[in-house]
């Protein structure tokens, strides 16, 4: 049944516009009246609603919300991802697929060593494009919940603005991702605990020395993936893998 991100208060009887967005898909797949879809709000724990389809019309879709059912499929530990952006539609990428692996929410941020450069009503707009495909994402994959993609951010901004936030909380671990010698193996830290866990990655060329010491002054671990060395996009996608699948 073909699911879709409805951003408005649903309740079971009630007759309803889909949104802009929402509204082209059904046209662009050629639905009917009578067409059952799904439909959910992407708020925490609010569950998705069967929809049945009454009017089609040029620009409007207006349908009859139906049972609710509550079913999540969030991972049972949150993991946050903050990723130096990179280059070219990689972002998109990892956007779309650490939705589906169940990403809680992705603070892009910009580094020293970051080849694409946003700011203002740019940076804006692409982290509007990033939030739709993330959207995009949890309609095919089935998730309910709409991870949050934040406005991008300078790395320093970022660890100014969360000093201390995390640091001595045994409730939220932080883990940086570093080719650092004798940094402990990722894999060998999962199931120690169950606590929140936030990755900060780099962009191509990855984080530089000072960049990475300024984040291990703020309460992060630097850890490895392995020995092979791991594309930009690929790094955050292979860490989440172990926490939330």
């Amino acid at each position: 049944m073909p699911r879709f991100h409805c951003p408005t208060p649903l309740q079971t009887g009630d007759v309803i516009s889909l949104p802009a967005g929402a509204a082209r898909h059904v046209q662009v797949l050629r639905m009917q009246p009578g067409g059952a879809i799904t439909l959910f709000s992407g708020e925490p724990n609010h569950g998705e609603f069967e929809a049945t389809i009454e009017h089609m019309g040029r620009s409007e879709v207006r349908v009859l919300v139906g049972a609710h059912s509550s079913v999540e499929r969030e991972s049972a530990r949150q993991v946050h991802l903050i990723v130096g952006v990179p280059a070219n539609d990689r972002m998109d990428w990892l956007v779309e697929k650490a939705t589906e692996l169940g990403v809680a929410s992705i603070q892009p941020v910009m580094t020293e060593r970051s080849v694409l450069r946003l700011s203002g009503e740019r940076a804006d707009k692409k982290r509007g494009h990033w939030q739709a495909v993330a959207v995009a994402a949890c309609e095919q994959c089935g998730r309910n919940q709409v991870p949050v993609v934040h406005a991008v951010l300078g790395l320093n901004a970022w660890l100014a603005a969360n000093k201390g936030k995390h640091e001595g909380n045994s409730e939220q671990l932080r883990y940086l991702l570093s080719l650092r010698p004798e940094t402990k193996a990722l894999s060998t830290l999962v199931g120690q605990s169950s606590a929140a866990v936030t990755f900060l990655s780099g962009p191509e060329g990855g984080l530089s020395t000072a960049e990475e010491d300024a984040a291990l002054a703020k309460g992060f671990q630097a850890v490895s993936l392995g020995s092979r060395v791991l594309r930009a996009e690929t790094a955050g996608l292979a860490a989440l893998t172990l926490f939330t699948v």
